[in-house]
């Protein structure tokens, strides 16, 4: 099979499955989440995907000019890849990782960081930059059951982008949820003193992601 045939099988599987995955978004059904971390009234979930990512730690002094370190969330560090099941395989459908929010909207800090957490369609290119608003701890809720893991979250839209072709398959988005964590919690050792500062860790985590939009149903 030469490379323009794969190519072309390709776009056929792909555009079939985001077809079917758009249709199967009008019945997700709203996770049951605590309250602190629901989406307004209004908002609906248009869009799942499991996650499989790494979250970022560096070695850093517990006090300045102390002589006892602890682990910190390096922001700068947040990646992941979102999937979806379609006839059995699993399917990427978003990637998720650090960069400049260049399309800010009315809920966006100002100053903007210099990187925001991001979601990229792998479809249509479409983006949206989003920051927390709320957490629970995991195992405190149905929703988030695994103690030990790193919080789940609600975050809300700061910014978003159609692709190039005009897709708004995440650009739409108004809220996300990350649910259902298991790991990614900063590591018990490796970072106690001051000669520990400096060092840097990436932990595995998995996660499912709802992406809300305004009134659709």
């Amino acid at each position: 099979m030469n490379t323009g045939t794969s190519l072309r099988i390709a776009l056929v599987i792909g555009t079939s499955l985001w077809a079917v995955l758009n249709a199967e978004a009008q019945e997700i059904p709203h996770p049951t989440t605590a309250d602190i971390i629901t989406p307004p009234p209004g908002n609906v979930a248009f869009l799942v995907g499991h996650a499989f990512g790494t979250q970022g730690y560096v070695c850093l002094p517990a006090a300045p000019g102390g002589s006892t370190a602890s682990w910190t969330i390096n922001a700068a560090r947040p990646e992941a890849t979102l999937f979806a099941s379609f006839s059995g395989q699993d399917f990427q459908i978003i990637t998720h990782f650090l960069s400049p929010d260049t399309n800010p909207n009315q809920n966006a800090p100002n100053p903007l960081a210099f990187g925001n957490a991001t979601w990229q369609s792998s479809f249509d290119s479409s983006k949206v930059w989003a920051q927390t608003v709320h957490s629970i701890v995991a195992g405190t809720d149905a929703s988030c059951p695994n103690t030990g893991a790193i919080a789940c979250l609600l975050l809300q839209s700061i910014g978003s982008l159609d692709g190039p072709q005009h897709g708004r398959t995440l650009s739409q988005s108004t809220f996300i949820q990350r649910l259902n964590t298991k790991g990614g919690s900063a590591p018990a050792e490796g970072c106690s003193e001051a000669g520990d500062v400096g060092k840097q860790t990436l932990v595995p985590y998995t996660a499912d992601y709802y992406f809300y939009t305004e009134g659709r149903r």
